[in-house]
């Protein structure tokens, strides 16, 4: 005879884990938490490490820098692209792919992020772009950990942080047409406070394994590990901006 499951004082079967057999969210189940987090991590530093090498190739690359500085526009737009699909199609594409995606878009940024770089650097010196690296690197790291130990409810600031997002774009744009040097120290300001709400909304959820309609861990690391460099990168180009009002 097949041993009967222990009934609670309700006389319903007991609920299993949800830590471990993954939450449901609107009807589907969210991925599990179980060392989730730290792959994101992961494939986040060493996206990092591959633009970090991209923009070292390009600035000293006299061909690839003349390629990367001529085709930006090409490049941002391949860009998007690249977040679209792996943000979008993760599920139909797999963890090896889309991985494989993520680090094609790092290399890509590496190009742009070499231009951009280099104009600094001529402008302002390798101490204003050291500086504001790791001005980003601590504020990121107390954000991400903020994320993880906060006992507050983040869900919110998401959205707030995303409508910011959205209202500091439209600002930048038309700075570009003001060529305000106030406007432009203000942006970064703004910048750095949105990215920094950000990448503790970021974390949070992936602590708490609610990336939504993502069933897969390895796949859900990998849009895990694109959001953190996101917010790694827009907060260190937010930062690059307050060490240089030029």
């Amino acid at each position: 005879m097949n041993e009967q499951e222990p009934i609670n004082r309700y006389g319903a079967p007991p609920v299993p884990n949800q830590a471990l057999a993954g939450v449901r969210i609107n009807g589907a189940v969210a991925v599990v938490r179980e060392g989730f987090l730290t792959m994101a991590f992961v494939w986040m530093f060493v996206g990092l490490l591959l633009s970090a090498a991209t923009t070292y190739f390009t600035m000293t690359n006299e061909t690839l820098f003349t390629f990367a500085a001529g085709n930006m526009f090409l490049l941002l737009i391949a860009e998007l692209g690249f977040v679209v699909v792996v943000s979008g199609a993760i599920n139909r594409l797999g963890a090896v792919p889309a991985l494989g995606l993520f680090f094609g878009y790092a290399v890509l940024n590496g190009l742009t992020l070499g231009v951009i770089v280099a104009f600094y650097t001529a402008t302002q010196g390798w101490a204003g772009v050291t500086s504001a690296f790791l001005g980003s690197a601590a504020i990121f790291g107390s954000a991400a950990l903020y994320g993880v130990v906060t006992k507050r409810d983040l869900t919110k600031l998401g959205g707030i942080m995303f409508m910011g997002i959205i209202g500091l774009l439209v600002v930048m744009l038309v700075n570009m047409f003001l060529a305000s040097s106030t406007i432009d120290f203000a942006i970064g300001i703004v910048g750095v406070v949105l990215f920094t709400g950000l990448t503790a909304f970021d974390v949070q959820r992936m602590q708490n394994g609610s990336l939504g309609g993502i069933k897969d861990r390895d796949a859900a690391s990998v849009v895990g590990a694109l959001a953190l460099y996101l917010d790694f990168i827009n907060l260190f180009l937010m930062m690059l901006r307050l060490f240089s009002r030029r």
